[in-house]
């Protein structure tokens, strides 16, 4: 408190002075409203930190559930179901190239070439017996007659094979063998394994006849003439095969990688046929030169100029055409 003196006789002065005091003292007197201390922190509980974090983990899985890209990987099952997918369109077009055309064309004439040469030996074989009975005309077993009736089957199946064998072989080059004598021929060996094959078991010359015991005697002969007739047929019409592009063939891997990056195929030009056929255009265009047929020959003509098939003689037609 200031204890100088003052005048009484200036107000002023006596005011500053009580307004000093009652501002001493208000400093000096404790306050009331104000608290001791401040209060300790609130501990969150083990049900509002599991709840916070619920909510917290809501709002990220919200925001990641809006993203697709999850959903545009593909699953192990996708990705191996795409691979079959695409080795199978690959096969697919890799089935189409000529060259595994004419490849699986040569597998399976071989395969067939095997099997039908493999039941007309054993076709040949079954009548051999037949043919050892009607050959040895009662000789005692291993006597020479009875011996050297075994061997008269065997010379007959050999000059058949011979013949069916070159048909077959000539079909595939384009020169079928269509000689009358050729043929006569082996209707011959065909007759006479099935004769002396029937003869022994036809009624009135064998004493038990049943018709079972001949259809099986004349089984094998059956047999080997169906089998004779057939795979000449068979070889021609492989060779008469073509193994150009399928329309519509798409990507193949044997394909130039310049074409394979456009996505397309263009069309080739046309190229000269190749083979059997080619051979036979040829002797075809040679015959024309000639004067032998005319200028644009049917398919009758070129079929009874150069000896083949119809099929071939049409394809001949065709190649001669497209070259005019």
């Amino acid at each position: 408190m200031n204890t100088a003196m003052t005048n009484p006789d200036e107000p002023g002065d006596l005011a500053g002075e009580v307004e000093e005091w009652l501002a001493d003292q208000t400093e000096d007197a404790p306050d009331e409203h104000v608290e001791d201390a401040e209060p300790e922190p609130w501990q969150a509980t083990k049900r509002v930190r599991g709840l916070r974090a619920e909510v917290i983990e809501g709002h990220h899985l919200l925001a990641l559930q809006a993203d697709e890209a999850p959903l545009l990987v593909d699953t192990p099952k996708v990705r191996r179901r795409r691979k079959q997918g695409a080795e199978a369109g690959r096969l697919h077009a890799l089935a189409n190239e000529p060259a595994l055309l004419a490849w699986q064309a040569a597998r399976w004439r071989r395969v067939l070439t095997a099997v039908a040469f493999v039941a007309l030996g054993l076709a040949l074989g079954w009548s051999t017996a037949g043919v050892q009975v009607f050959a040895s005309e009662g000789a005692k077993a291993w006597s020479p007659g009875w011996m050297f009736a075994w061997l008269v089957e065997p010379f007959l199946s050999l000059a058949l094979l011979t013949v069916v064998a070159a048909e077959a072989f000539l079909a595939t080059r384009g020169q079928p063998l269509e000689d009358k004598k050729l043929r006569k021929i082996k209707r011959l060996f065909l007759g006479l394994t099935l004769g002396m094959n029937a003869w022994p078991h036809l009624p009135g010359v064998t004493k038990n006849f049943t018709v079972s015991g001949l259809v099986l005697h004349i089984l094998g002969p059956i047999v080997a003439v169906a089998i004779a007739t057939a795979l000449p047929i068979i070889w021609r019409a492989f060779a008469d095969l073509d193994h150009g592009r399928a329309v519509g063939a798409t990507y193949s891997p044997l394909l130039p990688r310049s074409t394979a990056e456009t996505g397309s195929l263009t069309a080739s030009p046309l190229l000269p046929p190749v083979g059997p056929t080619g051979t036979l255009v040829a002797r075809a265009r040679s015959l024309i030169k000639d004067g032998v047929l005319p200028r644009q020959p049917s398919a009758t003509q070129i079929r009874q100029a150069l000896k083949c098939g119809t099929t071939t003689a049409g394809k001949v037609r065709d190649a001669l055409r497209g070259e005019a």
